[in-house]
């Protein structure tokens, strides 16, 4: 049986519409803030297609509207469940970017669960939007992490470990200025620019942009999108994903 949804968010973007737009509906855009890999055909009727972790959603951009609106709906599943997504894109007098965001459709039997972490985790990503905007406006990454963990039934454990990735000894707040050290890797001073705990920490380094999650089904998740000519991406790749097994064990 299947269940509508609907989520509803605002922000206000420190970007001007232009930006905006080029972030949600561009792939290049879309892969420097959100998870996956995205490709869009810039046209209403066009198809886009995000893969993530081996498996490939296909979509039909249902609005075009350059610097105003942009919407698509997901190809409909054997069990009748989709999702449609809409951004509206208002510039506000002055300067700044007012987004609002709608996402919607219908969920299956588990549709209780998933919407609670689609509400949470809609808030997050629009946030990651603003990060992304306010400090790597004009870039766009070169390399994208998305690194899932174990299943972590502890949600405050799971912050404790993440705490301490970050350096901190204390809970993270935004502001806060923190030095992210894992095996591996040299050490990247940053600063933390959300914080929706336990659930969700993102942070802002010179060159990189991360987000630590405890979501869906208790799981955690680390994403990392770089900004610099990364070479040794895939060494960062292998870092995360064993300090994920090691920390968490």
């Amino acid at each position: 049986m299947t269940h509508p949804f609907e989520v509803n968010e605002e922000i206000e973007l420190n970007a001007t519409p232009e930006q905006v737009w080029e972030a949600i509906s561009s792939g290049p855009g879309v892969d420097s803030w959100f998870m996956g890999h995205t490709e869009i055909e810039p046209r209403e009727g066009g198809r886009g297609h995000m893969t993530l972790m081996g498996f490939t959603a296909h979509s039909t951009v249902t609005a075009w509207e350059p610097g105003k609106r942009f919407a698509y709906r997901g190809d409909e599943n054997p069990d009748g469940t989709f999702m449609a997504f809409e951004y509206i894109i208002e510039g506000r007098e002055g300067s700044g970017t007012t987004l609002r965001f709608v996402h919607s459709g219908f969920l299956g039997d588990d549709w209780e669960a998933e919407y609670d972490a689609l509400s949470k985790g809609d808030g997050m990503y629009l946030r990651k939007l603003a990060a992304y905007l306010e400090h790597f406006s004009g870039r766009t990454s070169t390399s994208n992490l998305f690194a899932p963990g174990p299943q972590v039934a502890d949600a405050e454990r799971a912050l404790r470990i993440v705490t301490a990735a970050l350096g901190l000894t204390g809970t993270p707040a935004v502001g806060d200025s923190v030095t992210l050290g894992v095996d591996g890797l040299v050490p990247e001073e940053g600063i933390v620019v959300f914080a929706d705990l336990p659930g969700s920490v993102i942070v802002v380094t010179r060159d990189a942009l991360y987000t630590f999650i405890h979501g869906y089904q208790e799981s955690v998740f680390v994403e990392r999108h770089g900004f610099s000519d990364e070479a040794d991406a895939k060494k960062a790749e292998q870092a995360w994903q064993s300090w994920l097994s090691h920390a968490f064990a």
